[in-house]
């Protein structure tokens, strides 16, 4: 049986690393699939659970040169930030310490007068050798675990930088070979001190890029209030069962998904579902873990606990999410993959122009050579898509948009068509009663005769006329002799006298006259897209209701911007052609498709894409899984707990449709910074890979210094992954109205 397990890992430096870790896990025997996010240090593999063992898994990473640091799930994640602080700490002091100690060394090698010049080499020497094994150390580790797994990152390519300066130096000191004029023990230092500024800068930037889902991490509480009888009993969170009952105090996180026993109190779900305002809460309405009860008591029952929560599976969809490598990242990393043996090329390429030109002088050479290995960033290519999809996956979290996959977030900004589900999507999906027509002007009466006959009636309206007559006070009558007339209405005795609620059809059948006034009134309503029962009584007719699904209150602006954003809409309904017509002129939409049934909805679609379109379908998830798994792009809106994305693509949070315009708006903004990204390191690559072997010195007379090279290299990925952190301050261009708008 086939499982998914997610891998925390340290040791990565470059996105190279991924592919060593990746090649690492699919060699061993029952594993499907590998992949390995370098902007958040995590392996996702799927593997046969009963073939492969967690510790087949670790001795993998251990063995190509990496840490293994736990299970997502199973990992205490206050240790992970420790060794990363940890980490941050090292770094900084290894920066510190081969800062100091490098430019040291490059004022006495600038010291020329009173001193014997090969007792300053040897002084340099001695100084600069502990110094560079110290902080070079682990750089030649990882450089040698890569070679032996058959793969060239950047710490191989410092390696070779790092090695050539300082054995070159050592070389000129002892008169091997090279003159004096080879002292590059103050570059190899520095090239050190400035690769390990340049991580601690990434490390410490990249830890941001996973902030959103950090946050929804720490909303799950530890502990929770157990209650056996009416005494509370602190108990951690991991021992809950459903069917539990607990008390949340005021202030307190939910432990779990719930479901309101007692009490009544506002809700802040605002990390859940990016909604701002609290939400009120009151017995048998379902409350969500990781969401903050407000201010006062509530007893729940546990219905979802542990892996099972709406948090929990938003963190995990999360994180897949940002674990998969959408296309722009697959194209980015192939060309990563031929990046290093092309720089090297470059490099002794660079090496043996500058000998021959500088008539058989090795130190212009060495120098281009080397500057050219720690100028190139192969890191930040690596870095440009997944940085990006990372913050943008996890800001999309905090406004409520759930995404399967990066490749979701590609597609959205090619999306041509957004195509509507209509019940319950640009509507409520709840009838009302919207126009009370009396013939006497006794509305109150009217009300509770409709009500009364329509009572035990099953049709969709039978609610809504209820609860008008709730709304307005009246109670019930007693109904005797009810009968149901199929596509007509109802009939029944009421205090001795037939009452009849239906179509016209079925008062023509009474005999009962409707008049011309009524007739125009139920033919207006009816253009309207309303839906009109008549109330008749003693064959004499009292007056008509017209009911009909209200519209969202954002669903007229939804619209409107995604016309601003040059998408087209189209609306697709079961409902007559009338119904449906008027719902889509009410909101703006000209295209729609009325009397379809769900599974027709998919062949609709698949019309649309045959056009050479884009197409985003909106639905509920449930009934119309077909056309959002046909669609380029399915919408799940008002997913809410049940996070509805086996057949989406996307599950909104909130059932407001200015979300739909809200992740195609982010989609685009993901996919603008990723070009960005990717065209400041292609064209940082493109032009000081030339500069540093030389090209401008016959214009300038200037060779660019290894340690020089170094920091800018260090600075290009710092740049890719805050040019991506921009993407946390992302805010959709909405608008919301603040009242549900009758058809």
């Amino acid at each position: 049986m086939e499982t998914n397990i997610v891998i925390n890992i340290g040791g990565m430096h470059c996105v190279n690393c991924t592919h060593t870790i990746e090649t690492a896990l699919s060699k061993i025997k029952g594993v499907r699939r590998a992949s390995v996010a370098f902007a958040n240090e995590k392996a996702m593999a799927v593997v046969d659970r009963d073939s492969v063992s967690i510790n087949t898994l670790k001795k993998a990473i251990e063995g190509a040169g990496f840490q293994f640091l736990g299970i997502e799930g199973q990992t205490d994640h206050a240790a992970l930030d420790e060794n990363k602080r940890r980490l941050l700490r090292l770094h900084l002091w290894k920066f510190g310490i081969s800062f100091t100690f490098g430019f040291a060394l490059m004022a006495v090698g600038m010291v020329k007068t009173g001193l014997d010049a090969h007792a300053l080499m040897l002084a340099q020497f001695m100084i600069a050798t502990p110094v560079f094994l110290a902080i070079s150390f682990s750089i030649f580790k990882a450089a040698f675990s890569s070679l032996r797994n058959f793969s060239l990152t950047m710490d191989v390519m410092y390696a070779l930088g790092m090695g050539a300066a300082y054995i070159a130096s050592v070389m000129a000191t002892f008169g091997i070979v090279l003159s004096p004029d080879f002292m590059f023990f103050d570059t190899a230092i520095l090239l050190a001190a400035f690769l390990t500024l340049g991580r601690y800068l990434e490390m410490r930037a990249r830890s941001h890029t996973s902030s959103a889902i950090r946050a929804l991490m720490d909303l799950r509480p530890k502990r929770a209030l157990l209650l056996h009888g009416n005494e509370p009993r602190e108990v951690p969170v991991e021992t809950v069962v459903v069917g539990d009952t607990l008390l949340v105090r005021p202030g307190d996180a939910f432990p779990v998904d719930g479901v309101v026993v007692s009490g009544e109190s506002y809700v802040d779900e605002s990390m859940i579902s990016g909604e701002s305002f609290p939400v009120v809460k009151k017995n048998g309405d379902a409350v969500i873990a990781g969401t903050i009860n407000k201010n006062s008591v509530f007893t729940i029952t546990a219905i979802r606990v542990g892996s099972e929560t709406a948090l929990a599976r938003i963190i995990r969809l999360v994180t897949d999410a940002q674990n998969s490598k959408p296309l722009v990242q697959k194209i980015a990393d192939r060309a990563v993959s031929w990046f290093i043996p092309a720089v090297i090329a470059v490099a002794a390429l660079s090496f043996i122009l500058w000998y021959f030109a500088a008539g058989g002088s090795l130190l212009p050479a060495l120098t281009a050579c080397i500057s050219v290995l720690v100028v190139a960033c192969p890191c930040a290519l690596g870095l440009a898509t997944p940085t990006a999809l990372s913050v943008g996956l996890g800001r999309a979290a905090e406004l409520g948009i759930l995404i399967k996959s990066g490749n979701v977030l590609e597609s959205s900004e090619k999306i041509s068509t957004v195509v509507f589900d209509k019940t319950g999507t640009l509507t409520v999906g709840v009838p009302e009663v919207i126009d009370i027509l009396p013939v006497s002007g006794d509305t109150p009466e009217l009300i509770t005769l409709a009500a009364s006959v329509e009572q035990y009636s099953r049709h969709p309206l039978t609610t809504a006329i209820l609860r008008k007559a709730i709304e307005l006070g009246q109670s019930l009558k007693k109904c005797d002799a009810f009968h149901t007339l199929e596509g007509k209405g109802v009939t029944g005795i009421i205090d001795g006298k037939e009452t009849i609620a239906g179509s016209a059809a079925l008062l023509v059948q009474h005999g009962i006259s409707i008049g011309p006034d009524m007739e125009e009134a139920s033919a207006r309503f009816s253009t309207d897209g309303k839906i009109v029962a008549f109330i008749a009584r003693d064959n004499a007719l009292l007056g008509l209701i017209a009911c009909a699904d209200t519209l969202k209150q954002s669903s007229a602006e939804a619209i409107r911007e995604l016309h601003a954003m040059n998408i087209d809409t189209v609306m697709m309904s079961g409902d007559n052609e009338k119904t449906a017509a008027a719902v889509a002129r009410a909101v703006g939409i000209k295209t729609v498709y009325a009397g379809i049934l769900p599974a027709e909805k998919a062949a609709r679609v698949k019309d649309l894409q045959r056009l050479g379109g884009r197409v985003a379908f909106v639905g509920d998830g449930i009934n119309d899984a077909v056309a959002l798994a046909q669609a380029d792009i399915g919408i799940a809106l008002g997913a809410g707990a049940d996070v509805a994305l086996e057949s989406a693509d996307m599950a909104l949070m909130r059932d407001d449709c200015m979300d739909v315009a809200a992740a195609l708006q982010l989609g685009k903004a993901v996919m603008r910074r990723i070009r960005l990204n990717l065209f400041w390191a292609f064209a940082y690559n493109a032009a000081l890979i030339p500069f540093a072997a030389g090209v401008a010195y016959p214009a300038f007379h200037v060779l660019v210094r290894p340690e020089w090279a170094g920091l800018a290299m260090a600075m290009s990925s710092v740049t890719v992954v805050l040019l991506s952190l921009g993407l946390k301050k992302f805010t959709p261009v909405v608008k919301r109205n603040t009242v549900a708008q009758p058809l």
